[in-house]
């Protein structure tokens, strides 16, 4: 099944395209790049969208809290995942092409203790060129459980460009 991320900083243009998407004759999953707090809890609420996706680049401006990191993702939005069957994706190669891993990693790290803590499913959008059991090492060190590895593991999604 084919996958189509859209990208936009535009909530109206973000909904006209799901729209346009979801309305084809193609029967396709939708992602739409997480952005801010508010576009991504209005992007959750539309049934439409299979994937939140979090890229390097979705997290470029957010702030840093004295004792928390922003980091996109927070239990409303891991409720609203949960009731309306969203999955949260972490895209592969953004992370290895990020200016600032540390910072990125943190705020993976931040949102994989959500994923656990409400059971949100997740998965790896550009994993296939990896090797599984690197991928596994890799979700199981930044906190990730065993059956939320599997299961990214099992259902990662390549979108070629």
């Amino acid at each position: 099944m084919e996958c189509l991320v859209i990208d936009s900083s535009s909530l109206g243009e973000a909904r006209n395209k799901i729209e346009k998407a979801f309305n084809s004759k193609k029967t396709v999953k939708i992602a739409v790049i997480a952005k801010s707090d508010d576009f991504n809890r209005k992007i959750v609420e539309n049934k439409k969208v299979s994937y939140l996706l979090f890229s390097s680049f979705s997290e470029s401006g957010r702030n840093t809290r004295l004792k928390q990191r922003d980091s996109g993702l927070n239990q409303v939005l891991c409720n609203l995942t949960n009731e309306k069957s969203i999955i949260i994706a972490f895209d592969l190669e953004s992370i290895l092409k990020s200016a600032d891993l540390k910072d990125y990693f943190s705020r993976v790290i931040q949102n994989i203790k959500l994923i656990n803590k409400y059971k949100v499913k997740f998965v790896l959008f550009n994993a296939c060129n990896y090797n599984n059991s690197d991928l596994i090492g890799l979700l199981l060190s930044l906190g990730l459980n065993t059956n939320s590895c599997k299961y990214a593991i099992e259902n990662s999604i390549n979108v070629s460009d």
